[in-house]
């Protein structure tokens, strides 16, 4: 093993170090080895091995160097890596990958291989250590989820399917019906609409067929959000507003899970503002991280309701009439929040609502405390509106 220059490595110190790091790098379970570089030979590899494969130590080390083996992808690419290393290319010092590796037993096993190159004081890799992780467990729970969720599908997407084949024939046979009768039919047809839309979009067959397929993405640019929002804007038949400032290239976070926070954020300004007004999308960098804003001209967020605005279940007075069961920004708000950020609310003037995304970026300070709802003014858009009546879920 390669030591900081503060440890002392040698003699009894080292082998004991060496020992330590060998029990930590198995101590969740995970198997450990080590293959020296300069002949490929099997150098330690844990015991455990025989459990998850099969074969025992010795087996290993005899295929190891055996290009057509169940087990050569524990050093794959090594050969490439050196050379790439001894060329000044430092970024296959430390690879990551799934494969899946025969056991004797003949089934294959899911795994994950980490592997690192260890240098000596020269800078010329001289170990390949590692550890290989048993991705079996983890697959059999997104096998597990996939069934779940195809069960609320079904389970939920028959009664629903009655409810709205019901509906329609009574919007069809009941011609006499008064107009009060007709909306609450329409209220229903709505409602179950909404309710199947949530179904394809997240327990529809396509979607858990991605649960366990190609490792999604991890990062998005920020203008990225930023000119989805305003396409779902423009979609509705609004005019959108956009406002970047400096922004980086990228942001960590799981990028569905912020399309759906500022989706729900979107619909929330086109619901309770007057056509005729735009909606104003803003990015810009904020205390070591960066704000994504939305905000809409209408009445705004009645004082008395701007403590529960992000409650769930909580509809607001005006929202009487409106389809949404009231868990709209209460699920915005958690996603912002599992992801380490904030999300508040704004009363910018002269009227109108704010809703702002705080989110770190890597490395960057800590999160800035939630405030009260504020009447902060915001940066303002060309297009500013007077306010208009009703306000939001």
């Amino acid at each position: 093993m390669t030591c900081s220059a503060s440890l002392d490595c040698s003699g009894a110190a080292g082998a004991e170090l060496a020992e330590q790091f060998r029990v930590i790098a198995e101590i969740g379970g995970d198997i450990a080895f080590s293959i020296d570089c300069a002949g490929g030979a099997l150098r330690y590899v844990s015991p455990a091995i025989e459990q998850l494969l099969g074969y025992s130590p010795a087996e290993i080390a005899a295929q190891l160097g055996d290009p057509g083996s169940a087990l050569a992808a524990l050093c794959a690419g090594m050969p490439e890596r050196i050379r790439r290393l001894r060329s000044g290319d430092r970024s296959r010092l430390r690879v990551v990958r799934e494969t899946e590796l025969r056991g004797a037993h003949g089934y294959l096993v899911p795994v994950e291989i980490i592997s690192a190159l260890l240098c000596d004081a020269t800078g010329e890799p001289v170990t390949l250590v590692g550890q290989v992780r048993d991705l079996s467990p983890r697959r059999q729970r997104e096998a597990e989820r996939k069934r779940f969720a195809s069960m609320l599908n079904h389970e939920f997407r028959t009664p629903l399917s009655t409810i709205d084949g019901a509906v329609q024939r009574l919007e069809a046979t009941c011609q006499d019906a008064d107009e009060p009768t007709r909306q609450r039919y329409r209220k229903i047809a709505v409602a179950t609409d909404r309710l199947i839309a949530m179904l394809d979009d997240y327990l529809s067959p396509d979607r858990m067929a991605e649960i366990g397929g190609e490792r999604k993405p991890t990062s998005v640019a920020p203008r990225e959000l930023l000119d989805e929002a305003a396409a779902q804007v423009r979609a509705a038949g609004r005019v959108a507003s956009v406002e970047v400032g400096e922004l980086p290239d990228s942001l960590r976070c799981e990028p569905d899970g912020m399309r759906l926070a500022l989706k729900i954020l979107v619909e929330n300004a086109i619901a309770f503002s007057p056509a005729a007004t735009p909606i104003l999308l803003r990015g810009r960098l904020a205390a070591s991280g960066i704000e994504l804003a939305v905000r809409d001209h209408g009445a705004g967020v009645p004082l008395e309701e701007q403590g529960r605005i992000f409650e769930k279940f909580f509809r607001g007075g005006n929202a009487d009439g409106l389809p949404g069961s009231g868990l709209g920004l209460y699920m915005a708000r958690a996603i912002v929040e599992v992801h380490g950020g904030v999300l508040n609310l704004v009363s910018p003037a002269p009227g109108g609502a704010e809703f702002r995304i705080w989110l770190p970026l890597a490395g960057a300070g800590k999160t800035p405390a939630r405030p009260a709802p504020a009447s902060e003014p915001p940066l303002q858009s060309a297009g500013d509106a007077p306010a208009a009546t009703g306000r939001h879920k």
